[in-house]
């Protein structure tokens, strides 16, 4: 796990913590409001650098850093000086604080820069978290953490040398409502949970994006949306599966899969005794969600399930003759926020994250047993690992 390391200078102190409240306007009985926004003044807010500038960043990423209580904006890096130009200027950056691939380095003489988010293209993924932590900044990278195992272990290395956080962007395991589902798993909600069915599937476009790239993605529909089904399943167990059976498809003289798969569907069996059934494509309609299958009248889940917005669950449960269908929501809040919080309270506080490398490495190392599966058309088991939420920190703090 993480060597210790020191914290960041911006300490906090309890006053820095103190919400400003106001009087509840529902009654009692009425679904009650959570408490309210207390960011930290802006001096003391952890800097970010964001490596890569494309969709998710620009429609995700720096929106979400508008709206972070610990986390601010300080730089940008990427091949393309106008894009980086115009949006510097959108979020009221000095030019001084844009880089390109090839001074990147120079990061290490920006002060204010205490965390790089890398959001590229995964095969780009390790290279940009050396160089960080040669240039002595925390890391936060995008999922899946690499393209292989290896390549996940020397990140984490790296990170660990130079006494810097490793940090994988796994939004869903901040989320309230996720977070709620697995508070029922954990607890027994409706008994022991037997089997999850968890679908993550879409239909991608242009063929020459670079998710349909091997080079660039390490594969298709599997590390970039199969991932869910598989972290997700971990997170809301806390197991480790035993074994994985799996087989890819892919349509024939479709352009969009010459070179990565179309369609993965897998099995794993988790020490506990549940069993996952789980599909991912990228040929098919947009299709999102879990259901978790307890052995005692009630069964409940996501649907949909890991989008950025709109999350919603479903529950389904008997007593005595009456099948209730119920969707209790704890409401939208911004994953990205909530992730890029996280890191930065772990900074300020010193903390291992909740998903630190070791949580991606896990999942690069069941997707690995899962295209072995699927080449030799045989189950493959996996290493024993005994015990809950090994490969992860504390838990994040409640809102």
């Amino acid at each position: 796990m993480e060597s210790t390391v020191s914290g960041s200078i911006k300490n906090l102190t309890p006053q820095d913590l103190v919400p400003v409240t106001v009087p509840a306007m529902n009654h009692p009985t009425e679904k009650q409001d959570g408490p309210p926004p207390t960011p930290v003044a802006p001096a003391k807010r952890i800097g970010y650098a964001i490596v890569g500038l494309g969709k998710l960043t620009i429609e995700e990423i720096l929106p979400a850093l508008s709206t972070c209580k610990f986390s601010k904006l300080v730089a940008l890096v990427s091949g393309d000086a106008d894009k980086a130009g115009n949006l510097a200027r959108q979020y009221g950056l000095d030019p001084a604080a844009i880089y390109n691939y090839q001074n990147f380095d120079n990061i290490k003489d920006n002060i204010e820069v205490e965390v790089v988010y890398i959001a590229l293209p995964n095969s780009m993924h390790k290279e940009f978290t050396l160089r960080t932590a040669k240039a002595g900044k925390h890391v936060l990278c995008e999922k899946p953490m690499s393209t292989n195992s290896k390549d996940a272990q020397i990140m984490i290395d790296a990170c660990k040398a130079a006494g810097k956080k490793l940090m994988i962007a796994y939004r869903i395991q901040y989320e309230p409502n996720n977070r709620f589902v697995q508070s029922w798993v954990r607890n027994n909600k409706y008994g022991k949970v037997r089997l999850i069915e968890s679908t993550n599937v879409q239909n991608s476009g242009d063929s020459n994006q670079w998710r349909l790239k091997k080079a660039l993605a390490g594969g298709g529909s599997l590390p970039d949306i199969g991932l869910y089904c598989i972290n997700t399943a971990r997170f809301l167990l806390g197991e480790e599966p035993e074994w994985v059976s799996a087989t890819t498809y892919s349509t024939p003289g479709d352009e969009r899969f010459k070179e990565v798969e179309e369609t993965v569907l897998f099995q794993m069996r988790f020490p506990g005794g549940t069993l996952l059934n789980s599909s991912c494509s990228y040929g098919v309609h947009d299709s999102k969600r879990y259901r978790v299958f307890a052995d005692k009248g009630g069964w409940y889940g996501m649907d949909p399930a890991y989008n950025y917005t709109g999350l919603k669950i479903e529950v389904s449960h008997a007593e005595g003759k009456v099948e209730y269908k119920e969707n209790p929501s704890l409401g939208d809040k911004d994953h990205f926020a909530l992730e890029i919080d996280h890191m930065s309270r772990c900074v300020l506080e010193n903390k291992m994250p909740y998903t630190p490398g070791e949580e991606g490495l896990q999942d690069q190392v069941i997707m690995e047993a899962i295209y072995e599966s699927a080449r030799t058309g045989k189950p493959v088991n996996l290493k024993k690992i005994d015990g809950l939420d090994v490969f992860r920190g504390p838990a994040p703090d409640e809102d």
